[in-house]
């Protein structure tokens, strides 16, 4: 069945795009590594505000970066299907592909709970305020999906051999 997939996945004009111009893969490498920077660099450090650090800032403002993070993974989503077109054998069956894939989608149902509920109050903080224990928590577990994605997108070619 995955054989029959990335037949077929090889196939599609998409994949031939990838493969056939050598700039294709090198340009996107590098679009996902800006768009990583953009995602990890405004949820990175609004989760660190939110578990304490540097409580000067002001969250609300901070919270305004947050459209080059959302930025930074539509880059990231776009360069990840090239990837993924371009060498569909690397990455069906890769553990380390389904681990991370497991963690972006654990990342966004954490921050779905994040916005449901208690982001109205985190915004509220003024600057030197102390974030709820609830916000704590969910920046806490966003930092470690957030590294997870990292460490396994890193991982591919070694945990799962395919690259």
């Amino acid at each position: 069945m995955m054989g029959s997939l990335a037949i077929w996945i090889k196939g599609t004009p998409i994949s031939w795009f990838v493969n056939h111009y050598a700039w294709v893969w090198p340009t996107c490498e590098t679009l996902h590594f800006i768009g990583l920077t953009f995602l990890i660099g405004t949820v990175g450090v609004l989760d660190m505000r939110i578990l304490g650090i540097a409580k000067e800032l002001e969250i609300a403002a901070m919270h305004r970066l947050i459209r080059w993070g959302i930025g930074g993974f539509i880059i990231n989503l776009v360069t990840g299907i090239l990837f993924f077109f371009g060498q569909p054998d690397g990455y069906i069956g890769n553990i380390a592909f389904y681990l991370k894939m497991l963690f972006v989608v654990l990342a966004g149902v954490n921050v779905t709970i994040f916005y449901l509920t208690v982001y109205e109050e985190v915004e509220k903080l003024a600057p030197g305020g102390d974030a709820p224990f609830a916000a704590k928590v969910i920046a806490a577990v966003s930092l470690f999906f957030w590294v997870g994605v990292i460490f396994f997108g890193r991982m591919l070619p070694f945990l799962g051999n395919s690259f």
